[in-house]
């Protein structure tokens, strides 16, 4: 029961009153997973420093069904995916769960949150936690992507919804979805799009992005995990690192090619964050106290383990992505706990659960985002929070509750859906809604 209470894993231009220019002020995006570069950094010139209390209001909302996935925005298009269901969603257990429904994938205007179209397809679910989708929708140029739960692909015209082309990917490649779903994030590389699929050696492929015909597959897996894939570069070249849950490996992200691999013994097939990369070393963690410290050859892309699950070292995340600076890390632990480390030796500089709450519960999620010196948080809670965070400790700054959270888990109401920073404004949803909440004047 204690290990089942950690565990979860755990996007025609209408004015509709606001143009473009009037967004320029701000001129930020957040295109798709963690903003413009996936590295969670808000690019805005005055980031707020701190919220009188009760001084956040909601902007707009708009009405949205069930999901996990956050949205993406840029300029004055938003981009949010759900799933409609007559079922009972909101399970808290570790079983699949078999029932039909509709996913959606809605474009709504950012500035108002008028809807300006929409598409849906219906699906079969059978996974656990089958609340929606799970991926942030990701736009590139003139196209927008996006991952349904159950494998559902598609490329779109942003402005227009019209499909440019789709493929399920558990009937392409002759597979299922992992217990909690298709969750890890695609990415764009050059004209390439890199998506985990599964099946017999095509763990993850590469599609051409502008056609989904196929250029490479790699690998074989037990399952598919949920570790969004990562370019690197060390040892002179350009590396594509994907963890699965028997193996960390690293490709040439051109041909597919491996460079190298090293073992992971993933719980219940659990490999969720992606590597973190900070000089020659490279970073992996997750459920059931994982962790793995690898060293980067800087002379051939090669490879070699230093430490691996080692007690009381590092994190283990679960739902929330770490970020580094410099050497240290920043990371929720599967505890509930933040914690930040040395990436070099693992040890703990200082951990606490006020992010999230008075005492440490398992899997306790607070999505991190900074902007110069300051960390915003947005917690389970349905709180944002403005804090500081230096390898001396924590320092809360900021709290203030924005939305309710709708969903559970482990007998507790939560919301874990990762926000979206842009037009100077936080974006975030629940399973009922969609708002907008202005951060910055």
């Amino acid at each position: 029961m204690k290990s089942m209470y950690r565990l979860f894993s755990a996007s025609v231009l209408v004015a509709f009153g606001l143009s473009t220019a009037s967004l320029s002020v701000f001129a930020e995006d957040w295109p798709g997973w963690m903003g413009p570069k996936r590295d969670n950094i808000w690019t805005i010139a005055k980031p707020p420093t701190k919220f009188a209390p009760g001084s956040l209001k909601t902007k707009w909302s708009a009405p949205v069904a069930g999901g996990y996935s956050g949205p993406a925005v840029v300029g004055d298009m938003l981009y949010v995916t759900d799933l409609v269901t007559d079922a009972n969603a909101k399970v808290d257990n570790f079983g699949r769960k078999e029932f039909e429904g509709t996913e959606r994938v809605l474009c709504l205007n950012s500035g108002t949150g008028k809807p300006i179209w929409k598409h849906e397809y219906p699906v079969k679910y059978a996974i656990s936690y089958p609340a929606g989708p799970r991926c942030t929708p990701l736009v590139d140029g003139k196209n927008l992507y996006t991952l349904g739960a159950e494998g559902d692909l598609f490329c779109f015209d942003a402005a227009t919804g019209t499909v440019v082309w789709s493929k399920n990917l558990k009937d392409v490649y002759k597979t299922n979805s992992a217990l909690w779903g298709y969750a890890a994030h695609p990415f764009i590389d050059g004209d390439n799009l890199i998506t985990l699929a599964g099946g017999e050696g095509s763990h993850t492929v590469c599609l051409d992005k502008k056609t989904g015909k196929e250029k490479w597959r790699f690998g074989t897996a037990p399952e598919q995990g949920y570790s969004p894939p990562t370019i690197i570069r060390a040892g002179g070249v350009r590396q594509l690192i994907l963890p699965n849950p028997i193996a960390i490996n690293s490709v040439d992200p051109e041909t597919g090619k491996l460079y190298w691999t090293l073992p992971y013994e993933a719980s219940n097939g659990s490999i969720i964050m992606s590597p973190i990369h900070v000089g020659n070393y490279l970073f992996v963690g997750g459920y059931s106290d994982k962790n793995l410290l690898i060293e980067l050859d800087d002379k051939a892309p090669a490879a070699k383990t230093l430490w691996r699950d080692v007690a009381k070292k590092a994190i283990s995340p679960v739902n929330v992505q770490p970020m580094a600076i410099g050497n240290i890390v920043y990371g929720m632990d599967q505890s509930g706990e933040m914690i930040a480390f040395d990436i070099a030796t693992g040890d703990r500089l200082w951990e606490t659960s006020k992010p999230v709450s008075r005492r440490p519960q398992g899997s306790g999620t607070a999505f991190i985002v900074r902007s110069g010196d300051f960390f915003y948080l947005f917690n389970e809670l349905g709180e944002i929070v403005i804090a500081k965070m230096t390898p001396k400790g924590y320092e809360e700054i900021s709290r203030e509750k924005i939305i309710d959270a709708t969903n559970n888990a482990f007998g507790r109401d939560v919301v874990w859906c990762a926000p979206a920073f842009a037009n100077g404004c936080l974006y975030v949803r629940n399973d009922e809604k969609l708002i907008c909440v202005p951060l910055v004047n």
